[in-house]
């Protein structure tokens, strides 16, 4: 088996209070009822608002600096995500059509190292 993150992005904007109502909720819950049946999903998660990111770098003299916000300046960001115990890239890629159908934003399908 191989591993892949499936990755969903929203936008900057997204709030998850307004966007997302209880039939996307419900849709989501039966995605990862169905993965766990599968028995495919080794881990899933959900991320807060990306305004409470907090970003980590080392400054030219060394010096370890935290800010607010995220760490790339983007239009979208990663929501959540799963992290996918599978046979091969196209059954990960089957698992993301599903992921984009129940969250109603895009995926990112990448196979792990």
């Amino acid at each position: 088996m191989m591993q892949y993150l499936v990755a969903i992005h929203h936008p900057d904007d997204y709030d998850p209070a307004t966007m997302e109502d209880d039939a996307m909720i419900e849709e989501i819950h039966a995605l990862n009822r169905e993965m766990i049946d599968a028995g495919v999903r080794f881990f899933a998660g959900g991320l807060r608002t990306v305004k409470e990111a907090k970003s980590i770098k080392r400054n030219t003299e060394g010096k370890i600096l935290v800010t607010d916000g995220p760490f790339l300046e983007t239009k979208e960001h990663i929501g959540g995500f799963w992290i996918l115990d599978v046979a091969d890239l196209n059954e990960a890629l089957e698992w993301g059509r599903k992921a984009t159908v129940a969250c109603r934003a895009p995926v990112e399908v990448r196979q792990f190292h």
